[in-house]
């Protein structure tokens, strides 16, 4: 059985000039319940720093994080060659174009100037913007499916799915398999990890595990999505986001080892 792509209007809401889009929707409700979780974890920990109000200040940052880093990421990873040419362009975020990977360094580095300005642990502070991250990755890669944007390789699978931007082929709706994976079921993992006493007692795990739980769920999809025209795979055998996935994974193993051994040295 082979699905049509529904017709989904991309934009949700139209108030006389003004477009309202659903990536635009998306975006927002990661960052309103991403920083109402955030809130929610501080505040369970309220003797210790970052407390609610720490994450309640945080918010811009972490928005102008995600924003920045995430459009120099795509303009640097992805398209360089062309906004090197045209670099007006690279303001052009209505017109779509951003990196997770990117984003993530954005955010990384709002953390380590936040939390200095503040004073109080840097892993702390990751622990609980990694556990918030992946509501606002499942609500993106819901609002890539409405684009009909990023979509799988071909296959002859029966849940193979034709997009209008695609061709004829039915291909994988790889956004959706994103949207379970780096969203709810990283979401889970982190949401249990969080609530055991060993590992609060170790600041840097929630952060890492998110590291190397996105790094490996997206290197699996990617082996189902279709590569980025103008960089296809590079040596015939990987694409982009499993090359920039692999650092990822091996930061994240070292903070989880790094938590670990920190631990231990303060029992000795």
């Amino acid at each position: 059985m082979i699905f049509e792509y529904p017709d989904i209007d991309p934009v949700a809401l139209q108030i006389g000039p003004l477009l309202i889009r659903w990536y635009a929707l998306a975006y927002l409700a990661g960052f309103l319940l991403g920083w109402r979780y955030a809130m929610g974890l501080a505040h369970k920990a309220s003797c210790e720093r970052p407390n609610a109000q720490d994450m309640d200040d945080f918010l811009p940052w972490a928005i102008a994080g995600v924003i920045l880093g995430g459009r120099l990421g795509y303009v640097l990873f992805y398209h360089l060659g062309y906004y090197a040419a045209n670099p007006l362009d690279i303001l052009k975020i209505w017109e779509g174009g951003m990196s997770f990977h990117g984003g993530v360094i954005g955010v990384i580095l709002a953390m380590v100037l936040f939390s200095r300005a503040r004073r109080f642990p840097l892993l702390r502070l990751a622990d609980i913007v990694a556990a918030c991250a992946p509501i606002g990755l499942f609500f993106g890669r819901i609002a890539n499916f409405v684009n009909g944007e990023l979509y799988g390789r071909p296959t002859d699978g029966s849940w193979g799915m034709i997009f209008p931007q695609a061709g004829i082929e039915p291909r994988h709706p790889s956004q959706l398999y994103e949207a379970g994976l780096e969203g709810l079921v990283l979401f889970i993992i982190l949401y249990l990890l969080f609530r055991v006493q060993s590992v609060a007692e170790r600041p840097g795990t929630v952060a890492g595990a998110f590291l190397v739980g996105y790094g490996c769920f997206r290197a699996v999809v990617e082996l189902f999505r279709e590569p980025d025209r103008q960089i296809g795979l590079i040596g015939d055998a990987v694409s982009m986001g499993q090359i920039l996935s692999a650092p990822m994974v091996v930061l994240g193993l070292a903070l989880i080892v790094l938590a670990f051994v920190q631990r231990e040295k303060s029992h000795v």
